[in-house]
């Protein structure tokens, strides 16, 4: 908003005090403006300085900043245009993902943050312990954390009596729900300790993840296209004016790229002629192509860029020693009824499944990846009792926000982001 003043303006002495970063109070008639730049100004009739900002030390100038220095005045970066468009606009697809749940009949669960399982089996994941006391200074001595005769670190003294870790994943617990209401999502933070230091990774991020009694691959796919094709609607249509500020500012043609997510028919190829696919591209990888390695993110984006011309891909059947021990196996032996939704820009979005509900598949393929089933009782009491077929997906909600606002880096998707070797503000 243009404020225009003249010197007989209420206040007018303390204008030398309206420097960036300050916080005024404005009263005013609202007018049709004489420049060309907006439509409307303000006509102020009074000014009052609320909040003063020394403009020597206020980091963030009245000129561009980049997006790495912003990260490290995070408590002051939502004031830029760019960020208040980010922050709008998440919230906008967190209302959006709300709404086209329960609007479907899905039940909201909220899963445990603290938990005792591995989900992906994957193994990254941080440590919650007691064991470590504050009250010594400068922190707990080695010595003093309880061990067991072998030197190794003795659970049982600790507050859940065995390791006990941040989730990386709501789904076990969410396939517990499912199997009682039928149709249900959670949506919540998770926590990988995984060091990569990419634009794609954060070690805290949040994950929405429906699971879906009675259900198939096939059943699974159309929920994540009507999920992904209603969300984006949703911020194309109320999200207007930040979305014009990102076509303009951040990258050009994004209405028409997230138009076409929900306008165009998605692609369905087996996870085989895609790796057919990339290897008649004759394109160089720096990863390479073979059948059963798992698609890197280049090859993902080759596909839904420029094999399909922007169009969103689905790969479906997956090698399963590539996959996680709850997908359900294909009558071939090889493969699981597992699918990955591609995107433009960012690669897979969406990673899904059809879940493994008969006992002795899910046990023999616990044995194979050499997890413990004791660990595992309470999930494999769900195929004992009154089993079903059922499917779901994860999708991590920042990737969603880097997908519709055009941002590079992942950690300008979240407010606060939590990534090696900084956990600031």
């Amino acid at each position: 908003m243009q404020c225009v003043l003249t010197p007989d303006t209420e206040g007018y002495d303390q204008i030398d005090s309206v420097t960036t970063g300050a916080s005024v109070l404005v009263e005013g008639v609202v007018a049709s403006s004489q420049g060309g730049k907006q439509k409307v100004e303000l006509k102020v009739s009074k000014i009052t300085v609320i909040g003063k900002s020394d403009p020597t030390s206020f980091p963030i100038q009245k000129k561009r900043a980049s997006r790495e220095f912003l990260r490290t005045v995070a408590h002051l970066r939502p004031r830029t245009n760019t960020f208040g468009a980010v922050t709008r606009v998440r919230n906008a697809l967190a209302y959006a993902t709300h709404k086209f749940f329960q609007d479907n009949g899905f039940v909201w669960v909220s899963s445990p943050i603290i938990t005792a399982s591995d989900c992906e089996g994957a193994g990254e994941q941080f440590y919650v312990t007691t064991l470590l006391s504050n009250s010594a200074e400068g922190g707990s001595l080695l010595k003093d954390i309880p061990a067991t005769k072998d030197g190794r670190v003795d659970w049982s003294q600790d507050f859940f009596c065995k390791p006990a870790f941040l989730t990386v994943s709501g789904q076990l617990n969410g396939e517990t729900y499912a199997s009682a209401l039928s149709d249900i999502y959670t949506f919540g933070p998770t926590f990988r300790a995984e060091n990569s230091n990419t634009a794609r990774h954060l070690a805290e991020f949040w994950m929405i993840e429906p699971e879906l009694a009675f259900a198939d691959l096939n059943d699974d796919m159309a929920c994540a296209t009507a999920y992904l094709q209603y969300v984006v609607k949703y911020i194309i249509e109320n999200c207007k004016e930040d979305m014009d500020f990102f076509n303009t500012w951040v990258e050009k043609g994004i209405i028409d790229r997230l138009n076409d997510v929900v306008e165009k028919k998605f692609v369905h190829l087996s996870y085989t002629d895609a790796v057919e696919l990339l290897l008649g591209s004759k394109k160089k990888f720096e990863f390479p192509v073979k059948w059963g390695l798992d698609l890197q993110s280049e090859h993902e984006r080759y596909i839904t860029e420029v094999a399909f011309g922007g169009r969103p891909v689905i790969i479906r059947d997956y090698p399963k020693e590539i996959k996680a021990f709850y997908m359900r196996q294909n009558d071939d032996g090889k493969t699981v009824a597992a699918m990955d939704l591609l995107v433009p820009r960012v690669g897979e979005l969406i990673g899904g499944s059809q879940r493994e509900e008969r006992l002795d598949h899910l046990e023999a393929r616990l044995d194979e990846q050499n997890l413990n089933k004791e660990s595992y009782w309470w999930y494999l009491d769900l195929r004992r009792y009154g089993s079903v077929p059922h499917a779901g997906f994860g999708l991590g909600f920042e990737r969603l926000v880097q997908f519709a606002t055009g941002i590079d880096n992942i950690r300008d998707a979240i407010p606060f982001p939590r990534v090696p070797g900084s956990a600031e503000f």
